[in-house]
């Protein structure tokens, strides 16, 4: 009996190995492929695919070759054919992936219909797809997909639908995330303060694990999270925290905390920082506006905050 018990365990794992697929091996899974996936700031292929196998519900990252992008819908039934691998991202680690060679239209099976994920809220903007733009929108859509974490989705579904200033904050994003002068620690805890005080998901949702990985502590988060400013923080966690809490909430920054702050960052440090969270409010201003929600499958994290 001992030995048919394990025989049988051993053949339920092998059956797992085999259903997640091995690297090298071309398989095909059907499902809800989604767009936008992870938010700003993080690194990721932009896609998912939630499917459901013989070993249970799963969901996966994609990553679509250009020519199959341009037919990807975010919602849609589709079948998805390629291999199982792993990328490694320079924030995230080591993360696998299913890397797509053929992509088609799927019907949702009457007799399956949990392989679907439930919808998420609809937004106030309609998901924009490539194939739906215009000359200009395409331009600044190829540029967006060559680096984008999220595709076409979080605020650029917005910006889309004005190209110009979508093209001048794309360029404005990628020095403020990857070329400022402000450490990275500090720069994702100061995203946070900003997603905080606006209730962002999608940026919190981003942003947190970021913070985590670049030394910020558990702790400070978790107060930061329930509007409390943690009274342990690190020097210069604390002079950001008051400076984008200020200038925030009162418009104003007051002359000690200007002088906390200039102890330990220079000129320039303080003007990128003041220009990360005007940027990242602007961000929060226009998904809050536009019903902007987590991706499908994710709990929103924050809570509202107490009226003051």
């Amino acid at each position: 009996m001992k030995t048919l018990l394990l025989h049988l365990i051993a053949l339920g794992v092998a059956s797992t190995a085999i259903a997640q697929g091995r690297a090298d091996q071309e398989v095909t899974l059907t499902g809800t492929l989604q767009g936008g996936r992870i938010a700003i700031g993080g690194e990721s292929t932009g896609w998912a695919l939630e499917y459901r196998d013989g070993t249970g519900q799963h969901s996966v990252e994609v990553e679509l070759p250009r020519d199959l992008m341009a037919r990807a819908t975010s919602g849609a039934m589709v079948r998805l054919t390629g291999t199982f691998t792993t990328r490694q991202y320079v924030e995230r680690g080591s993360v696998r992936i299913f890397r797509v060679t053929r992509l088609e239209e799927a019907s949702a099976s009457p007799a399956a219909p949990a392989s679907a994920s439930p919808s998420a809220p609809a937004g106030r903007l309609k998901q924009l797809t490539r194939e739906e733009l215009n000359a200009q929108q395409k331009a600044l859509a190829d540029e967006i997909l060559k680096v984008s974490s999220v595709g076409l989705g979080g605020p650029y579904n917005a910006l889309l639908r004005s190209p110009e200033l979508g093209k001048r904050m794309f360029a404005l994003l990628d020095y403020l995330r990857f070329n400022t002068s402000v450490p990275r620690r500090l720069n994702e805890f100061a995203i946070l303060i900003q997603a905080r005080l606006w209730t962002s998901q999608v940026e919190w949702l981003a942003h947190y694990p970021l913070a985590l990985k670049e030394g910020v502590s558990e702790a400070t988060l978790a107060d930061l999270k329930a509007g409390r400013r943690r009274a342990s923080m690190k020097p210069d966690e604390a002079a950001v925290y008051d400076v984008c809490t200020e200038i925030s909430t009162t418009h104003r920054v007051s002359d000690a905390t200007y002088r906390r702050a200039a102890q330990v960052l220079n000129e320039q440090q303080l003007v990128d920082l003041l220009t990360l969270s005007g940027t990242y409010t602007t961000l929060a201003m226009i998904m809050n506006a536009v019903n902007q929600d987590v991706p499908p499958g994710a709990t929103p994290p924050l809570a509202p905050l107490p009226a003051r």
